[in-house]
């Protein structure tokens, strides 16, 4: 009797593992083949494009993509923004409202990118898997940001055109928040008007 319920265990914790292992990731098939797909993001401040890294950082490479695909990083505020350290998104709409999040996702930051100069990378609270759809751009080379004794913080692109825009809005000036208890928020609303996937490069 033991042994069958040991068996029925082990057949059911095997079909839970083959099941998980083939579920999708959100994003996967968009442009699947394509280890480098572009975004172009179009700003109250001008246009950037960035090449992502999914050969480096696949789990966060398909979320980020799903929300593009899905058009919810349209209409979204650069929130935070620290002139030679950070400019930061995708978690707000208009007047400070929260965007929904599908999901955590996991740490990635080990895949041996740097948050340096113009790179982006994945937001996230003290918790290292907590990171869902916010993400920030390095305005200088963040080696505190990298894995070391603790996790880092995971890069996953780096923006191949419009770097001059990302200089301009560092160099908004900014307020405290009280609406999102945050410093450092753009007095005036920037925003992330469109997020596009690019056509895949032949």
């Amino acid at each position: 009797m033991k042994k069958s319920i040991f068996t029925l265990l082990i057949v059911t914790i095997l079909s839970f593992t083959s099941s998980a292992s083939t579920q999708k990731q959100p994003g996967e098939n968009i442009q699947k083949d394509n280890y480098y797909p572009q975004v172009k993001f179009e700003t109250s401040m001008g246009d950037l494009v960035i090449e992502l890294n999914r050969k480096r950082a696949p789990a966060t490479v398909n979320n980020f993509l799903s929300y593009v695909k899905r058009g919810e990083f349209n209409n979204t505020l650069f929130h935070r923004v620290i002139p030679g350290y950070i400019v930061q998104g995708g978690g707000y709409g208009p007047e400070f409202k929260v965007k929904k999040a599908s999901r955590t996702i996991i740490n990635e930051s080990g895949n041996g990118l740097k948050n340096e100069m113009y790179t982006i990378a994945m937001a996230r609270e003290d918790d290292p898997h907590s990171a869902k759809r916010q993400f920030f751009f390095n305005m200088n080379d963040n080696n505190n940001l990298d894995p070391g004794k603790t996790w880092g913080y995971t890069v996953f692109g780096s923006v191949i055109e419009g770097t001059e825009v990302l200089d301009k809005m560092a160099l908004v000036e900014t307020e405290y928040k009280a609406l999102i208890r945050f410093q450092d928020a753009p007095r005036e609303d920037v925003m992330l008007i469109q997020a596009t996937v690019l056509p895949e490069v032949q």
